[in-house]
């Protein structure tokens, strides 16, 4: 049988799955890690198969075959319906008694604050921000790309960074030095047939993430195109830092604000400045850090927090990730 009072912790993302099985007093009993969790690309039926793999290890290493409780954070979860679907579908392999289904980017934020409260902005191959409060309210976009008024993470950077070379290029535009350097990157003469080899697929799509790298280089050489581009980057994460705030009536009180994924992790001077710098200037109680820890850490605080876990416990299993936390 299950123990009592065991938390099954999923961080899933595009590209990999952490799992962990820890028990109340915080101590991991088990971890796993497998493929990323990609449904609108495979389907529910077959992430959930290739979710099952590492979790089904975790257990078995644990000496488990279910817990008391299972808190998944994992990626393509963005509207409140997509997450109660997922609860359903994790239900029905029983791994727990209870389930609860969350974003991963409120793994993020868990994993950066020592109680649930704060807002996170994450930046990576897209955007988002989610916010929560210990009373349980919380704060979030639909982080739909375009299609939910979104501008930034690494794919948008890239397209942006492209369609200025494009028009420099052939005249539509002003002069950047985009035009040299991204084509440059794939050992292209122009950004014409950079273009030309994304579109006739001698350069697989995947590899327009390269683009972006690129572009924070240009800026840095003192590009004012390339440089405009991440002022506005800047300028997304401080807005959505403040709608969050705001909502959650946070404005007011010292709180902190997390900044996680790779394009905010990779610590550009250019864009960390202009962050804390707007956001000094718009929600000055609200303080810029990095998220270093693993999301599977946020993961599983929400399950301890679920289960009503001591400080101590949470501290306990903080550790296990964060050896150097005194």
């Amino acid at each position: 049988m299950g123990l009592t009072g065991t938390v099954l912790a999923v961080d899933a993302g595009n590209s990999k799955t952490d799992v962990a099985v820890v028990g109340a007093a915080g101590e991991v009993l088990a971890t796993a890690r497998g493929g990323g969790f990609r449904p609108p690309v495979v389907g529910v039926e077959r992430a959930l198969e290739a979710l099952a793999e590492p979790v089904e290890r975790a257990l078995a290493a644990a000496g488990v075959p279910y817990v008391s409780h299972v808190s998944a954070c994992l990626a393509n979860a963005d509207l409140p319906v997509e997450e109660e679907q997922l609860a359903a579908a994790v239900t029905e392999r029983a791994w727990g008694a209870s389930v609860e289904v969350r974003n991963d980017t409120f793994a993020i934020l868990r994993a950066g604050v020592a109680e649930p409260r704060g807002v996170a902005v994450v930046c990576g191959a897209g955007i988002n921000c989610v916010g929560m409060r210990p009373d349980g309210r919380t704060a979030r976009f639909p982080a739909l790309g375009r299609l939910s008024g979104d501008w930034g993470g690494g794919w948008g950077l890239a397209e942006e960074a492209l369609w200025h070379a494009a028009r420099a290029e052939d005249g539509r535009g002003g002069p950047t030095e985009l035009a040299r350097t991204l084509p440059a990157h794939f050992g292209l003469p122009t950004t014409g047939a950079l273009i030309e080899s994304f579109h006739l697929g001698r350069l697989a799509p995947t590899r327009r993430h390269e683009l972006t790298p690129v572009l924070f280089a240009t800026a840095a050489s003192g590009d004012p195109v390339a440089r405009s581009l991440i002022d506005r980057l800047a300028e997304e994460v401080t807005l959505m830092a403040t709608v969050a705030l705001t909502r959650l009536d946070l404005l007011t009180e010292p709180t902190p604000v997390l900044l996680g994924g790779s394009v905010l992790a990779a610590g550009h001077p250019q864009l960390d400045q202009g962050i804390r710098t707007r956001l000094a200037a718009r929600a000055p109680l609200g303080k810029p850090q990095l998220v270093t820890a693993p999301p599977v850490l946020g993961a599983a605080l929400l399950g301890l927090d679920h289960l009503g876990a001591t400080p101590e416990a949470l501290e306990r299993a903080r550790l296990t990730w964060e050896p150097g936390v005194a």
